[in-house]
C-alpha cells in the first residue's frame, strides 16, 4: 500500500474515531444525567475531548504536504494545548462531582444503558487502537500512534466503568459510581498533563 493510501486509511479511522466518540459522550451524559451517574458523565465528557483531539488529528493528516512543517507543528501544538487544558477543566468537575456524592451520599441509580455503552467500547476500541497504531507506524506518523494509545486506554477506562456501573446495577453498591468518577479524574489528569508536557519537548 502506498504512502497517499495509507494516509486516507488513517483519515478514515480518524473519521470514525471521531463520529463515534461523538455519538458515544451524546448517549453517555444524557443517560448519566438520568440516572446521576457521575461516572457515565464522566466518561462521556472524556469522550468529548477524545472527539477533539480526533480533530486535531484529521486536520495534521489533511494538511500532510500542504503546508510548511514547521508551521504546522506550531498549529498542532497550540491545539494540542488547548486539547489538555479541557482535561484539566472537566477532571477538575468531576472531582468536586464525585467527591460531593461520596460526602453526602448523593446515591446514583443503575443504569443498563450504561453497562451497554461501556461494554460497545470495550469491544470496538481495542480494534480501532490495533489499526490506528499499525497506520501511524506504516506512515511513520507519532501523532497517529500517540493517538492509538489513548484509544486503547479509553478501553481500559470502559472496563472501569463497566465495574463501577455493574457493581451498582447487580449489588446496589452506589459508592462504585463516584469510585470510578475519581479513577476517571485520574486519567484526564494525566493525560492533560502528558499533552501539555509534550508541546514543549520539540524546541
Amino acid at each position: 500500500m502506498n504512502v497517499d493510501r495509507l494516509y486516507k486509511k488513517g483519515l478514515r479511522l480518524e473519521y470514525f474515531s471521531t463520529v463515534y466518540n461523538i455519538l458515544e459522550a451524546i448517549v453517555s451524559i444524557a443517560f448519566g444525567s438520568i440516572a446521576n451517574s457521575i461516572a457515565l458523565i464522566g466518561f462521556g465528557l472524556d469522550s468529548i475531548i477524545e472527539s477533539l483531539s480526533g480533530l486535531v488529528l484529521i486536520w495534521r493528516l489533511r494538511q500532510h504536504g500542504k503546508i510548511p512543517k514547521a508551521a504546522e507543528e506550531r498549529l498542532e501544538k497550540r491545539a494540542t494545548k488547548f486539547v489538555a487544558l479541557t482535561f484539566f477543566i472537566l477532571g477538575t468537575y468531576i472531582l468536586f462531582q464525585s467527591v460531593k456524592k461520596l460526602v453526602f451520599a448523593e446515591i446514583s441509580d443503575p443504569s443498563l444503558p450504561g453497562i451497554i455503552i461501556a461494554m460497545a467500547s470495550i469491544m470496538a476500541m481495542p480494534l480501532l487502537a490495533r489499526q490506528k497504531y499499525k497506520t501511524g507506524k506504516q506512515i511513520n506518523s507519532k501523532a497517529l500512534v500517540a493517538d492509538s494509545k489513548e484509544t486503547l486506554a479509553c478501553a481500559f477506562l470502559s472496563v472501569a466503568l463497566l465495574l463501577g456501573l455493574g457493581a451498582n446495577y447487580l449489588f446496589g453498591l452506589w459508592r462504585a459510581d463516584p469510585i470510578v468518577g475519581l479513577i476517571i479524574v485520574i486519567f484526564l489528569f494525566r493525560e492533560g498533563w502528558k499533552g501539555w508536557k509534550e508541546t514543549g519537548e520539540e524546541k
